[in-house]
């Protein structure tokens, strides 16, 4: 889960830091070192932080980075965890103006769960509006039928 640093705290603003602007890539290796701090000093803190208070029977945890956060997970609810990665080819993230950023996107942070997590769910996010759809409806009714 990402939680930022409050804005307050760091005298950032929060909306800037959610958008693809380069507001946030200016201090985005700042946010990756303050989240390395907090998950060396608790590697539970921002797990916990995303499940506070929640009340509802399925939660849609987003943007997990490392396997230490899927482990807590999966150490917390047991079986009914279901992960889902989604994945894009590297052209249709250029297309979306993503660009490479070494020391950046060759970080923990944003290639952790690269490896070592098998995925209940791999959904396809290139474009086809249709085929996602399909992907996330069989998601969804997975989903349902669990409950």
């Amino acid at each position: 889960p990402t939680v930022l640093p409050s804005p307050q705290e760091h005298g950032l603003d929060f909306q800037r830091l959610l958008d693809a602007s380069g507001y946030k890539e200016r201090f985005r290796q700042d946010m990756i070192r303050w989240g390395e701090e907090k998950r060396h000093t608790d590697p539970g803190f921002f797990c916990r932080a995303a499940v506070e208070g929640a009340l509802q029977p399925v939660w849609v945890v987003s943007d997990t980075r490392r396997l230490s956060d899927v482990e807590w997970f999966r150490d917390a609810y047991g079986d009914v965890v279901q992960t889902v990665r989604v994945v894009a080819t590297e052209e249709t993230r250029k297309k979306r103006n993503w660009v490479f950023v070494t020391g950046v996107d060759d970080a923990e942070s944003e290639c952790g769960l690269d490896q070592g997590v098998a995925f209940d769910w791999v959904i396809t996010n290139d474009g086809d509006k249709v085929a996602l759809g399909k992907q996330l409806e069989m998601l969804v009714q997975s989903l349902h039928r669990s409950l």
